[in-house]
């Protein structure tokens, strides 16, 4: 159970509550449910007016609003328990981790852990983690099962590794940091040289020597992959999103704030700024540079610079089949004067 003056609190980590006075803060609030389903014990959230017509029936017995709407809504719910703030989805994303799962500190029998290794008492590590020489865990820190977490690596405080993640030697990982299952931080970068001999190609290994530096309170997603530097560091800095299912190749730098859904490819060496969006299943080439405040809409392919900011897509969205073959048709035709 959560009191009133705790969700009050996170929330106000971000923004004021307009009516804070209006409420008993000592009042307990079991968990976070929709307007249709909340009951008395539970409080819900409403940001945008097409849901206003549910307060009507609603059993909340706390509601996030947005302050535009709260004159409406007392005309449809007048005894319900609103509380006012600027953006009530901000208001529910600040209070939604109160009600999330917590996990108690200690060190499962089965794990293995290097004597070198650097691990303070209030960590939490799952059954068959391995924690390799020289490796470094923050204050607060959840590892889960079977995660690997290679020789000299560092994780910062406040972090959470989900089962089966693998981060590889030398990486560091900053504070506040959520690694989901199954992906993979620091592996091989993709990097070969051609040569021929007798007149086939053979593919020259090259070492991958560099790290990847992911910042603080930064979020990856599962089976997301993040290869290490050839050199250089592969860098991710500080509060950007990444989604499931996204490669990120050597020598890349993502920059702060950016978000990138799943499916995305990033290849070598590219540079994206800061505050970016990249929406679903979107390539981009190798050796580019993305200025800051772009966003590319879902299966965009980027194969050139971007010096402005704004908004680019390519590729054509669905329609009808008949008239997909025809634009086809009108497209080729086009190429051929």
């Amino acid at each position: 159970m959560i009191s009133i003056d705790q969700i009050f609190k996170a929330i106000e980590e971000r923004q004021g509550v307009s009516n804070r006075s209006e409420h008993d803060g000592s009042r307990q609030i079991e968990g976070v449910a929709s307007l249709t389903t909340a009951n008395a014990a539970q409080v819900a959230f409403l940001a945008q007016p097409k849901y206003l017509n549910e307060l009507a029936s609603t059993q909340a017995g706390l509601i996030l609003i947005s302050e535009q709407y709260v004159d409406k809504a007392k005309q449809i719910n007048p005894d319900a328990a609103y509380v006012i703030v600027k953006d009530a989805y901000l208001a529910y994303a600040s209070i939604s981790g109160l009600f999330a799962l917590s996990i108690s500190a200690g060190i499962h029998h089965t794990a293995q852990i290097d004597d070198s290794a650097v691990v303070p008492s209030d960590v939490s590590i799952a059954a068959n983690a391995i924690i390799k020489k020289g490796a470094t865990i923050g204050t607060g820190t959840t590892i889960g099962e079977g995660v690997v977490i290679g020789e000299d690596v560092s994780i910062g405080a406040e972090c959470h590794i989900d089962a089966c993640a693998v981060i590889h030697h030398g990486c560091i990982i900053g504070d506040h940091v959520r690694i989901h299952s199954h992906a993979n931080i620091g592996s091989e970068g993709f990097g070969f040289a051609p040569a021929f001999s007798d007149g086939q190609m053979q593919w020259q290994r090259i070492a991958q020597l560099g790290r990847v530096r992911i910042g603080n309170h930064v979020r990856i997603g599962s089976h997301t992959c993040i290869d290490r530097g050839a050199v250089d560091d592969t860098v991710i800095e500080d509060h950007v999103i990444i989604d499931n299912l996204v490669q990120i190749a050597h020598n890349v730098r993502i920059g702060a704030g950016t978000a990138i859904a799943a499916k995305v490819g990033i290849a070598g060496s590219t540079k994206i700024g800061k505050n970016c969006i990249i929406g679903g299943a979107v390539g981009i080439s190798g050796h580019l540079t993305i200025t800051d405040g772009v966003t590319l809409t879902g299966m965009t392919m980027v194969i050139s610079d971007i010096h402005e900011a704004g908004t680019y897509s390519s590729g054509t969205a669905a329609m009808p089949s008949l008239k997909w073959r025809r634009a086809a048709v009108k497209f080729r035709q086009m190429g051929e004067k």
